[in-house]
């Protein structure tokens, strides 16, 4: 099996968890989201560890909710000790409701509304990792107006090509993401941060890009920072608490994927770093990293009904599922490789050879292309592997299509975690 929680029953259905798919199809209805709670934990664990061993103490794990959003994973995230990185209101609502520490909290985003900002430092969240110097502003004046002192972050971006999809690469001097260091506009910067009486700077924020394979990117990274903050002290005297090289280790989605040790690449990453501020005779700053589709992407997979199949001699076979870019626009985004199989009979071969069809009036509406799973039927249980990131939060309802159900498993047993959404949901905020 592609991952270590999915396997085979006696019965011949795919589990995750120690729970059957194909039961839990029955019971919940299709399409269904799944997520192994049990799995997201010691994802959790395994950086939390990691950093605890390698690197100074302060040094925190951020997950990043944009990957999964929902209330129950931030009492999860609570229970394990993780902090959050958050990027909207809603986010922060969400983990609000679910009573998340507003203080353990990094608020992120390249165009924060005036309306979110002051929400946030009403609400008490920890940092914001500033973007610009418009929100800096607008930070300073909330914060002043408040009374209070609000601690931040400043995003740069070091420049670093990761040769990773265009789209989900963030770390080039050309970027709508950060202030780049290249020009000298980050230097000045810090300088405009320091001289504000409503704001603390507590550390340097970079990004280098998503679902990235190569340790390398992470070390150079570093390099860049450090030789930023050493330029920085001898300039200012300012010395950062945090510095935080982002997330993005990529999960794997297909056998073709190499697997990651995240454990191994932080440890390598904390004697990097431990040398190259000997180097620079700075002190080692707190590490922050942010991963979130490594913590949540191989705990979820996603189910669905084959409606149909369809095929056309000579050309293409499609197989039709009653879900599609509705619930995963991965494919129609960025083309995205999956590993799929059916939960109703997985021991068979994999050797019918097909396009998985969604059910939008939308030719693009993919899962995937040239996908070998076992020969389907109508009413088999399509299976699509690593879903739990970028799944659910970014589903949407297109052709007016209702959202899927998500169903938690922890120690082999089921709990609905987000219903699925009604018709009354939908038209729930029209005007009639």
């Amino acid at each position: 099996m592609l991952h270590s929680n999915l396997s085979i029953s006696n019965t011949g259905h795919l589990m995750i968890g120690g729970a059957d798919v194909v039961e839990l199809a029955v019971k919940y209805g299709t399409p269904l989201y799944i997520i192994d709670e049990d799995r997201v934990r010691e994802n959790c664990r395994t950086y939390l560890k990691a950093l605890r061993t390698h690197l100074p103490h302060g040094s925190k794990v951020l997950y990043a909710s944009k990957a999964l959003c929902y209330a129950g994973i931030f009492k999860v995230m609570k229970e394990e000790s993780v902090c959050i990185d958050i990027v909207s209101a809603g986010e922060l609502y969400t983990a609000l409701r679910a009573g998340f520490p507003a203080e353990n909290m990094f608020f992120h985003g390249n165009s924060k509304p005036d309306i979110e900002i002051e929400y946030a430092i009403n609400a008490g969240v920890g940092h914001f990792v500033v973007d610009s110097a418009e929100e800096l502003e607008k930070i300073d004046m909330h914060a002043g107006r408040m009374r209070k002192i609000q601690k931040v972050l400043l995003r740069v971006t070091p420049n670093i090509d990761t040769h990773t999809h265009k789209k989900i690469a963030t770390g080039t001097i050309d970027c709508k993401f950060g202030t780049p260091i290249e020009t000298g506009q980050a230097e000045q910067f810090v300088k405009t941060i320091l001289a504000k009486k409503n704001v603390r700077l507590d550390g340097l924020h970079c990004h280098v890009g998503s679902q990235i394979f190569d340790e390398m990117p992470y070390c150079q990274a570093a390099e860049v920072m450090t030789d930023f903050i050493a330029d920085l002290y001898k300039k200012t005297g300012w010395m950062p608490e945090y510095l935080n090289l982002g997330g993005g280790f990529g999960v794997r989605y297909t056998e073709e994927d190499p697997a990651i040790d995240y454990a191994g690449w932080i440890e390598r990453l904390g004697e990097k770093l431990k040398t190259l501020c000997a180097e620079r005779g700075i002190p080692v700053p707190a590490l922050l990293l942010e991963p979130g589709r490594s913590i949540v992407g191989d705990a979820g997979i996603t189910v669905y009904s084959v409606t149909g199949v369809k095929e056309i001699p000579g050309h293409a076979s499609y197989v039709a599922v009653d879900g599609g870019m509705t619930d995963n626009p991965r494919y129609a985004l960025y083309e995205a490789k999956y590993t799929m199989l059916l939960a109703n009979k997985p021991k068979k071969p994999k050797n019918y050879l097909c396009t998985v069809a969604g059910r939008c009036c939308e030719s693009g509406d993919l899962l995937g292309e040239n996908i070998s799973i076992q020969k389907p039927v109508k009413g088999d249980l399509l299976t699509v592997l690593t879903t739990g990131a970028y799944n659910y939060s970014m589903a949407s309802n297109y052709n007016r299509v209702p959202r899927p159900a998500m169903v938690a498993v922890k120690e082999g047993k089921d709990f609905l975690a987000v219903r699925r959404e009604s018709f009354e949901d939908l038209i729930a905020l029209d005007t009639l």
